[in-house]
């Protein structure tokens, strides 16, 4: 998983982010080559996190397929699914708002880095 992550770059993945929620993948073989999970919890709500697809399976599927897994298991919690996604990955974005999802907030990232 951390590999993948590393690969795609979803966003911040360590080693025992998969410790926070469900999370979903498709294997070809014995490759990762698809995962979307769970990570942040606030009340009533469940954040969609690592969407990523390795560069060899893009195209196929694969992110909206383990997408739809995740959005399954938050909505049988009772709970909502939210997610941010950088607003140059258009590809993301339309894959997420084929899913349903609306824009609801435009923030900004600084990312602080100790000398």
């Amino acid at each position: 998983m951390v590999e993948l992550a590393e690969l795609a770059e979803p966003g911040p993945f360590r080693p025992r982010t998969h410790e926070l929620g469900e999370f979903f993948g498709i294997f070809e073989a014995e490759r990762l080559l698809a995962m979307a999970g769970q990570r942040m919890r606030l009340p009533g709500f469940i954040e969609v996190s690592a969407v990523c697809t390795h560069p060899d399976a893009r195209g196929r599927g694969y992110a909206r397929a383990v997408m739809v897994e995740v959005l399954a298991d938050i909505l049988r919690r009772g709970q909502t699914p939210i997610l941010h996604v950088f607003a140059e990955n258009h590809s993301a974005i339309r894959v997420y708002e084929g899913l349903g999802f609306i824009h609801r907030r435009h923030l900004h990232l600084a990312v602080l880095q100790a000398e």
